[in-house]
């Protein structure tokens, strides 16, 4: 399981010119599920990027996670960040979880991730998304299980 963390001023999620989630300060979260991932590895990655400190404290120190500041989080399905692109030109998705599956496991990521958190919006699993943000910093990390 990979998890893309972006700290964000906004971000917002549109499938066929609709927006379908967006949310102010906080993180954008892209998430990659890969064929071993599991419902413990969810709650394990769940409980992390909320405790992930990537947000200053009053000393402008990265200090302070989504759940300490009250921030929001947009959680996209990102299928390719489960390629493996060791090798060529073309990137591979034999280690991705097959797409029933997948959305199985994002929909109860999902699920957690609003019942421990107050500020939670989502894309919508497979579908044609565009992606809007602006990148507070930039701040960029990768959570992997």
């Amino acid at each position: 399981m990979k998890a893309l963390l972006q700290r964000v001023s906004r971000a917002s999620v549109t499938v066929d010119a609709r927006c379908v989630g967006e949310i102010g300060p906080g993180l954008l979260v892209l998430l990659g599920l890969d064929k071993a991932d599991d419902r413990l590895a969810a709650d394990r990655m769940v409980d992390k990027l909320l405790a992930y400190r990537v947000f200053a404290d009053a000393e402008g120190r990265m200090n302070r996670s989504v759940a300490d500041t009250g921030g929001g989080v947009l959680l996209v399905s990102q299928f390719t960040l489960s390629a493996d692109t060791r090798k060529g030109l073309r990137p591979s998705f034999s280690r991705a979880l097959p797409p029933a599956e997948a959305a199985r496991l994002y929909d109860y990521f999902l699920a957690q991730l609003r019942q421990c958190h107050p500020h939670v919006a989502a894309g919508v699993f497979g579908a044609d998304m565009q992606v809007s943000l602006v990148n507070d910093g930039p701040v960029t990390f990768l959570l992997e299980s």
